[in-house]
């Protein structure tokens, strides 16, 4: 399929071009004279890369660490509908048997047509500091165990392990983890300054849901916020303005640049759903007005989907799009080793597009998955 007559987002501008796509993969950016196949024009309109949301424990009613093959592709679709293309399932605690099992379903999962790619597994559960467990269970968290993490499903896909690495003394614990192929992030710690730049030279390259679930910062001890903030690692933020104030959103945005910055849903399976009682990790969880809380009134996650997380961003910032669009498509590929792939419009990547209806409020018009565009039914949001 030839796209004719857009405007594509190429090295933080809008390139007025054509793009051409098979069997799946951008084939060409520019002039495709003379080809005589399918053409689409895009009247101009805008189109940038697939949302990719590296920390999202589910959706549309349906949690990721116990949810059957057919869950895995409603979520899978419903995440498309919102423009993200590219999802790293995440695993809130849970016995650690349920989480093998789940690990393994996650990494054989293909998705069927309108439904986005798995890039691999994010296991956020169990290895937290009880401190700061935030909604997981006390009951589920497990010792930074090495000799656990030498499972065979860890080689069937790309992995992500977030944990307490302070509590890690020695780093056997990371080093066993990034031979088994994982990269780390730091989260859901009390880690003191010292600690979290101990972890860094141990192997951790991101920090999990910066802000939340670890000290705040203090003019006495910056503790792994600080460590965060003034180093070259990458931070999550869950940009839903609750659980980060937008004066902390502009002032880590600041500090990183977008480059370091991953925008992350941290969704769970109330999200595209009514209020109700829903769980997470382990706990019951209440969800009034969009806000997941537990039943002692920690937040347990977020309602939020990546293209409002992404909105969010541009408007708390005063960011163009040309610029925030890198925390949610550059920067979670780069974080996770996954941008040869995509997070980018180049050629050889996977063809996943969106074209867009209002750049400025980032509203989609239309999706395209692997190099085929969503029905106008599977479109709507």
């Amino acid at each position: 399929m030839l796209i004719k007559n857009a405007s594509l987002y190429l090295n933080r501008s809008f390139v007025h071009t054509d793009l051409l796509v098979e069997n799946g993969r951008i084939l060409r950016i520019g002039s495709a004279e003379g080809y005589e196949g399918a053409c689409f024009d895009a009247d101009g309109g805008k189109i940038v890369p697939g949302l990719i949301d590296v920390h999202t424990h589910g959706r549309a009613g349906y949690d990721f660490t116990a949810c059957s093959e057919e869950a895995l592709h409603v979520m899978a679709a419903d995440y498309a509908r919102h423009g993200v293309t590219t999802v790293m399932p995440t695993l809130a605690s849970a016995p650690w048997q349920e989480m093998l099992t789940a690990f393994e379903r996650l990494a054989r999962f293909a998705p069927k047509e309108g439904e986005a790619s798995f890039c691999g597994v994010h296991l956020e559960g169990r290895y937290l500091n009880p401190a700061k467990r935030g909604a997981h269970a006390e009951r589920l968290l497990s010792p930074l165990a090495a000799e656990e993490l030498n499972q065979p499903v860890f080689g069937l896909c790309p992995w992500h392990l977030s944990a307490a690495f302070e509590l890690d003394e020695d780093g056997s614990f990371a080093k066993q983890a990034k031979e088994m192929g994982a990269t780390l992030g730091l989260g859901h710690t009390m880690a003191t300054y010292a600690e979290a730049k101990k972890a860094e030279a141990f192997g951790v390259s991101s920090y999990t849901h910066l802000f939340n679930a670890m000290p705040p910062l203090h003019h006495r001890e910056g503790g792994a916020i600080c460590a965060a903030l003034e180093g070259d690692c990458f931070a999550e933020l869950i940009c839903d303005g609750i659980h980060v104030s937008e004066e902390m959103v502009r002032l880590a945005t600041r500090a990183k640049g977008v480059e370091h910055i991953t925008l992350i849903s941290d969704s769970m399976e109330a999200t595209d759903c009514i209020d109700g009682s829903y769980s997470i990790g382990g706990q019951p969880v209440t969800v009034r007005n969009g806000i997941a809380r537990t039943l002692d009134g920690a937040l347990a996650g977020s309602t939020l989907t990546l293209d409002r997380a992404l909105a969010n961003f541009m408007k708390f910032c005063g960011l163009s799009l040309c610029d925030a669009i890198v925390s949610a498509t550059e920067t979670p590929a780069r974080q996770m080793g996954i941008f040869e792939e995509c997070g980018s419009l180049a050629e050889g990547k996977r063809a996943d597009l969106l074209l867009l209806e209002d750049a400025e409020v980032f509203s989609i018009r239309r999706v395209m998955l692997r190099g085929e565009w969503l029905t106008d039914k599977e479109n709507r949001i």
